[in-house]
């Protein structure tokens, strides 16, 4: 990446040398040229959300900036591309959406998200820190920015407007009003789940913002406990890439016997599973990982993953991630122990299970989900 003071070798993690993807896009590079142009002062406390690979603080790095992410796969990319420039562990502090943030904000760089709400609740989470005199802007790809984005800054923080487009980019920039005027945070959202889906039905759900369908439950996940295997007995069961927990909650209450680990990349997510699991005072033993899917875990050690990959990384269609948690799934199962798999019917995820693990067998279908269950051998 090229910025006004270097040229930057960054990846994206986990590495992968097959990966096209890149570690940044061009809003990463227009912010950092606004900032240099515009000769804006970082002397104070630099604040960066949303970073998607730790470009922009990797890029600023000498002005010992905060990063603030709900990523853990950011985070780690993060610290690598700063490793890799040689800077000093504690050049970039590292928090996460879940961590108390800076009492006082002198500049602030946001990222836009691709979800409104954790936009809504890191703005606001924020604001308390910001002062009239913090400097604020945002950064994002056209697609990305939207009439109701510009509204949320507007509405938490103070008057904003936009850049013209470079490289279908785009730059926000907004004023900060006094302190006093700014709003409450609804965040984290609970509601009741329905009947008529097994053991969670009626049910507490929590989530916090960002966590994939805030205020209902998805046709998706209705569809999965619809179809949940028997689990009896001790057995270790897996929720990977949990989000609010509903599954492995579930489970849970299904079986109190089992032990169930919760693991998701997002912090928010982790946080939102063990919120929910707590609210409806399941039985037995859970344990809540903020991870890169099952690495980690013992393999041969799980009995059961149950598992709905996502099919984006950020506006990217790809499905890498779902590869990454059949193999980790896969390498943690012991001989015989089984992955459940709910998916869009069209993306083909039998064959990819069939040939990792020899074999791919149709639970349930309809005119949209699946679910499909691999067992190792």
């Amino acid at each position: 990446m090229t910025t006004p003071w270097a040229e930057l070798a960054l990846s994206r993690f986990p590495e992968d040398p097959r990966d096209r993807l890149r570690a940044w896009d061009a809003s990463d590079e227009y912010l950092l040229r606004h900032l240099a142009e515009q000769d804006i002062p970082l002397s104070g406390t630099v604040v960066v959300v949303g970073d998607r690979w730790g470009a922009l603080v990797t890029a600023l790095a000498a002005h010992r900036p905060v990063q603030i992410t709900d990523s853990y796969l950011a985070q780690e990319a993060t610290r690598a591309n700063l490793a890799r420039h040689g800077a000093e562990p504690g050049d970039v502090r590292l928090l996460t959406t879940q961590d108390p943030p800076p009492d006082r904000v002198d500049v602030l760089l946001v990222r836009v998200p691709k979800s409104l709400a954790l936009l809504e609740d890191q703005l606001l989470r924020l604001a308390p820190a910001v002062h009239e005199g913090t400097v604020v802007v945002g950064t994002g790809m056209v697609k990305e920015i939207h009439t109701s984005t510009l509204q949320l800054f507007e509405r938490i923080l103070g008057p904003t407007r936009t850049s013209l487009a470079e490289k279908k980019a785009r730059l926000i920039f907004c004023t900060p009003r006094p302190a006093a005027e700014r709003p409450t945070n609804p965040w984290p959202y609970t509601y009741t789940l329905p009947d008529g889906i097994g053991a969670v039905s009626g049910r507490t759900v929590v989530n916090h913002a960002g966590v994939f369908c805030a205020d209902r439950l998805d046709i998706g996940t209705r569809f999965f406990l619809g179809h949940l295997p028997d689990s009896e007995g001790g057995r270790r069961v897996v929720d990977l890439g949990c989000g609010n927990g509903v599954v492995g909650t579930a489970m849970a209450l299904a079986n109190p016997e089992a032990e169930v680990l919760f693991v998701d990349e997002s912090f928010q997510a982790v946080a939102s599973a063990e919120a929910t699991y707590k609210a409806n005072a399941v039985p037995g033993h859970a344990e809540f990982r903020v991870g890169d899917g099952l690495a980690g875990v013992p393999a041969g050690s799980v009995d059961l993953v149950l598992n709905n990959p996502p099919f984006h990384s950020h506006q990217a269609t790809t499905d890498s991630t779902a590869w990454r948690m059949f193999t980790g799934a896969r390498r943690a199962l012991r001989p015989g122990g089984e992955l459940w798999v709910i998916g869009n019917r069209h993306l083909g995820y039998h064959v990819k299970l069939r040939r990792l693990f020899g074999n791919s067998r149709l639970v349930a279908s309809d005119a949209k989900f699946v679910v499909l269950r691999a067992v190792k051998k």
